[in-house]
C-alpha cells in the first residue's frame, strides 16, 4: 500500500515538474520571439527611412521664421586609400528636439582636438544617414566636400581597381514622394566619385529609382536595376512595381540595355498569354 502511495506521489511530482518545464520552454520561446520581432521592426521601421533631410518647401517655411530644425554632424573618418593616405568623412545630421535660431552657434565649444582616424578601407560599405562626404588628405591638410546640393543617402561603397578607387552613393535629392522629407522613399540616382580623377558622375533616369547595382566580375561595368513608378506616386514600391536592368561602363559613361526590346516584348507577351 505504501509502495503504491510512493509511486502516486512520484508520478504527481514528475507531472508537476514536466508542466513547469513546458511552461518555462513556452515562456522562453515567447521571449525570444518577442525580441526577434522587435529587432525586425526596428530594422524595417519607416523611421529609419524618414530621418532624411527636410524638403525644400519645409526649409523655406523655416527660413521665413529664421529657424532651423537640423544641424550637421560628422562621423569618424574612414581610410579608403592607404597609398595616398586619403580618408572620407561622412557628413550626417541631427534633428533637433526644438527649432532654434538659424543664426545660433553650431558648436557648443571652440578650439580644436586631435584624433586618430580609423582604418576601415577593407569595409565595402559605410552605413548611416548622410547628406555629404568630405575627402580628407591629412598629409596636405586638404579637405574637399563632394556635393553642393541638399541630398540624402545611407551608404558609401568603396570599389577598388588597380588604377583607381571609386566611391558609390545612391542619392535622393528631390522630395518626389511629397512627404516633406528628402529620404530613401524618394527617387534616387547613383553618384560615382573617382579618387584618381576627382570627378563625380551621376547615373539616373528621370521618373525612375535606382533600386540596386553591382559590378560585373573583374570589369568596370555596373549592372543597375531601375525601379519603375507605375502609379506615379513619386516612390518606387518593390512589391508591386517592376524594374528594368541596364549596364553602365565607368570608363565610357554609357548606359545600355542588357535585355533588348524584342526579348522584353516576347517575355511580356508570354506572361500575359498574348503570344501564340
Amino acid at each position: 500500500m505504501k509502495i503504491e502511495k510512493v509511486k502516486n506521489y512520484n508520478q504527481k511530482i514528475l507531472a508537476i515538474l514536466g508542466t513547469l518545464a513546458i511552461i518555462l520552454v513556452i515562456v522562453s520561446i515567447l521571449g525570444i520571439g518577442g525580441i526577434a520581432i522587435s529587432e525586425l521592426l526596428r530594422f524595417n521601421n519607416d523611421d529609419d527611412i524618414e530621418t532624411g533631410i527636410l524638403s525644400d518647401e519645409k526649409i523655406e517655411e523655416l527660413q521665413k521664421e529664421n529657424k532651423r530644425e537640423q544641424v550637421i554632424s560628422f562621423r569618424q573618418p574612414r581610410l579608403v586609400d592607404t597609398l595616398n593616405s586619403t580618408y572620407i568623412i561622412p557628413v550626417s545630421h541631427k534633428t533637433l528636439d526644438e527649432q532654434e535660431d538659424i543664426n545660433g552657434l553650431l558648436d557648443a565649444y571652440s578650439g580644436s582636438s586631435k584624433y586618430e582616424p580609423s582604418d576601415n578601407r577593407y569595409s565595402s560599405g559605410i552605413y548611416g544617414n548622410y547628406n555629404n562626404v568630405i575627402v580628407y588628405k591629412p598629409k596636405t591638410e586638404n579637405s574637399k566636400k563632394l556635393f553642393n546640393e541638399r541630398i540624402n543617402f545611407n551608404r558609401i561603397q568603396s570599389q577598388y581597381f588597380d588604377d583607381d578607387i571609386y566611391l558609390l552613393m545612391n542619392i535622393a535629392k528631390n522630395d518626389t514622394y511629397k512627404d516633406g522629407v528628402i529620404n530613401l522613399k524618394d527617387f534616387k540616382s547613383l553618384y560615382i566619385y573617382s579618387l584618381n580623377s576627382e570627378k563625380l558622375k551621376n547615373i539616373g533616369i528621370d521618373g525612375m529609382d535606382v533600386y540596386d547595382y553591382e559590378f560585373l566580375n573583374e570589369t568596370k561595368d555596373l549592372i543597375i536595376r531601375f525601379g519603375i513608378d507605375k502609379n506615379d506616386d513619386g516612390t518606387y514600391n518593390e512589391y508591386n512595381e517592376p524594374t528594368i536592368i541596364k549596364k553602365y561602363n565607368l570608363e565610357t559613361g554609357i548606359l545600355t540595355d542588357i535585355v533588348d526590346e524584342k526579348i522584353r516584348s516576347e517575355l511580356q507577351k508570354t506572361l500575359e498569354g498574348t503570344k501564340k
